[in-house]
Formats: structure tokens, C-alpha cells, sequence
């Protein structure tokens, strides 16, 4: 069975105003100081108001939680020790005028450097899930077979509607945001592992991008870790939709592998249909239609949600994720995603109620 790991990133907001504040490093301080985070488990990101984590390499999806909960536990704490909150949200829903602080490391200047305007505004946070692949080899045709698929990941975890004080209408402006990055969405179709190589080697050659960490495809294979990364998901509200995510992720991955096996033919979808899938799972989350990406058409979301649980679904019983992917389904059909949350948490009581929602869901448990 495929290993996964469960990378997110997460927001310090001010407790009153809702704004980033600067504080990541008062808060790494006081996570060190716990004995139940490894030092390994705290990670900075571009932003100076931003915490990342991964889960070790997994096996079960409640192996992957309990690990989620247990930083997202710490965090809570140090976060208020510093007289700050976090928050899992894929963006800050307001932000300050000046220039954010960046985290003091050489990369991030250059990249602040090569992309100014766009570093600006990156207050946001997402979900990177890893599946293990037998090889490179196998990693590329598994790119080329859940590609389609990448825009209901997107409209599943979409949790960030809020940008610059007001209702951006999209569900996810994340991803949004991203698509001024110049390699984004979907990737293209590869021959090989050889071919992957030499495009992304041309991109650095170019000088369009800093290095091979500004690859910032809806998916990718890991220069780290045997393993392909999809990060089309925003960071989830709570630790169970993020393991949803990472279980229909495994799933798919697995099914791709199966298949490429077995040889079966996959869709490959005009480039700018599929783009334009991304951008409308993007606006809708799943609160209307999605384009099908067998036929091409407009499909309300739960139908294209459930074909993708049905293609995976041996998969899933392989696993043994099928009854956690149908519980969890069923609660995001009866709550919503996180940007459904959110919008409903501003309309019942504003910034407050929905800095009380960040606050809960943080640590909420399945």
C-alpha cells in the first residue's frame, strides 16, 4: 500500500483585527519548548506570519490525523503564548498595507527579488499531499493520469473565500492567486521521467522561475522524497477534511498506478478546457456546477465528486479508506467546505465569528 504525508501551512493572525501578524518566530520559540513536537515538525514558510508542518510518513489516514491534531494542539498553545491566534485558512481575509516581513532566508529574498509584486500577496496557505511512487519513471505517467482530476481536488478543498476585506466570490482565491506565478495549474502531458526532467531544467535555465521549488503545478514530483505531490487543496479548517483530501489523493495515485499497469487508455483533456475546469472549481467550490472531465460538460458538483469516488473506489477499499472517505463526504455534503463555513461564520456575526471559527476548527477533532 502507498505511504502518504500531510504538508500545512498555516496563519498568525491578530486575535482582535484578523490581520497577519509577524510573529513565527515567537511561536517556533514556543513549540521548540514542547515536548510533543519534534523540532523536525516546525517549518517556516515565505512570510513571517506563516507556520508549516508535515506529518511523518504515514500508512493509515488516523495515523496522519493524530499526527495533524497533535502540532495543531501545540500550535494553538504557542500561538496564544505570543498573544496570537492561528488559522488554518487558505488566505488571510484581511491584510496590512506595508510589505510583509519575510522569513530571513536567502531563497526567499531572491524570490521576493524575481517576483515582487506577487510575494506581496502571498498570505496564503495550502495542503500538499504526498503518495509514494515506485520510481521517477512511474511518478511521471501517474502526473499524466490524474491531471484531469486536479480541479475537483481544487473545488473539495476549497477554503479561502475572503481577500482584501470582502467576499472575493471564488471558493478558493488561493488558487487564484497562484495562476500570477509563472508555471501553475495543471501540468502537461510528459513522454518520460527524462522529458520531465529536461522541461523543468529549461524553466530554470530560462531564469523565468529562481529554482525547481517555484513549480507551482497543481502537482508535482517531490526533488525530496520518492514521492508525487498534489497541492491543489487550500489548507482545510480541521484535520479531517485534510485527511479526506489526502486519502482520495492516495487513491487516485493508486488507481493511476493500476492502471498505467494495466495499460488502460486516460483522457487527456484540451489544455485550455482543463484550465478553465481549474478556474471554475476555483469560483464554485462545490456549491454549483463543475466541468466533467470525461465529457467535457458542466455537472453539478456532487455528480463529478461522486464519479471521482466511484473510479477510486477500489482503491479506497484496498486501503481501507472507503468508510472514512464516505463519512467525511457526507459531512462536507451537510456543512460544507471550509470556504461554505467561512462565509457562513462573516454572515452570522462578521470578522469575530469568524476569527471564532479559525480559533475552533484548529483543533477540532473527527
Amino acid at each position: 500500500m502507498a505511504t502518504l504525508g500531510i504538508e500545512e501551512e498555516y496563519l498568525l493572525l491578530n486575535p482582535e483585527t484578523g490581520l497577519p501578524v509577524p510573529e513565527a518566530d515567537r511561536v517556533a520559540e514556543y513549540l521548540e519548548g514542547s515536548l510533543h513536537v519534534a523540532r523536525d515538525d516546525i517549518q517556516r514558510e515565505l512570510l513571517n506570519c506563516q507556520i508549516e508542518t508535515a506529518t511523518p510518513v504515514c500508512t493509515t489516514l488516523t495515523e496522519a490525523e493524530e499526527s495533524l491534531l497533535n502540532f495543531r494542539r501545540q500550535l494553538d498553545s504557542a500561538a496564544r503564548k505570543a498573544e496570537v491566534r492561528a488559522a488554518a485558512t487558505g488566505t488571510a481575509a484581511r491584510i496590512e498595507d506595508d510589505y510583509p516581513q519575510l522569513t530571513d532566508k536567502q531563497r526567499y529574498h531572491e524570490l521576493k527579488a524575481s517576483a515582487k509584486g506577487i510575494v506581496a500577496d502571498q498570505f496564503v496557505n495550502g495542503q500538499h499531499v504526498h503518495v509514494s511512487v515506485p520510481d521517477k519513471e512511474a511518478g511521471v505517467q501517474v502526473l499524466n493520469r490524474i491531471r484531469p482530476w486536479m480541479p475537483a481536488i481544487v473545488a473539495l478543498g476549497a477554503n479561502s473565500p475572503y481577500w482584501l476585506g470582502r467576499d472575493s466570490g471564488f471558493a478558493s482565491w488561493r488558487i487564484v492567486h497562484y495562476r500570477r506565478w509563472p508555471v501553475q495549474g495543471c501540468t502537461p502531458i510528459f513522454a518520460d521521467a527524462a522529458d520531465y526532467e529536461r522541461r523543468i531544467q529549461r524553466l530554470v535555465d530560462a531564469g523565468v522561475i529562481i529554482d525547481r521549488g517555484v513549480l507551482t503545478w497543481l502537482a508535482r514530483l517531490s526533488d525530496h522524497y520518492p514521492t508525487l505531490e498534489v497541492r491543489a487543496a487550500d489548507v482545510q479548517l480541521e484535520a479531517q477534511d485534510a485527511v479526506l483530501i489526502a486519502a482520495v489523493v492516495r487513491g487516485l495515485v493508486t488507481t493511476a498506478l493500476q492502471e498505467e499497469e494495466a495499460g488502460k487508455d486516460y483522457p487527456i483533456p484540451d489544455v485550455e478546457l482543463l484550465d478553465a475546469a481549474v478556474w471554475q472549481a476555483g469560483r464554485e467550490g462545490l456549491s454549483d456546477k463543475l466541468i466533467d472531465p470525461h465529457s467535457g460538460v458542466l455537472l453539478p458538483a456532487r455528480d463529478v465528486i461522486n464519479l471521482l469516488v466511484r473510479t477510486i473506489r477500489p482503491a479506497l477499499e484496498e486501503a481501507g479508506d472507503a468508510a472514512w472517505v464516505d463519512a467525511s463526504l457526507q459531512r462536507i455534503w451537510t456543512e460544507g467546505t471550509g470556504a461554505d463555513r467561512q462565509r457562513h461564520a462573516m454572515q452570522s456575526g462578521g470578522q469575530p465569528a469568524l476569527m471564532d471559527l479559525y480559533a475552533r476548527s484548529l483543533t477540532a477533532e473527527a
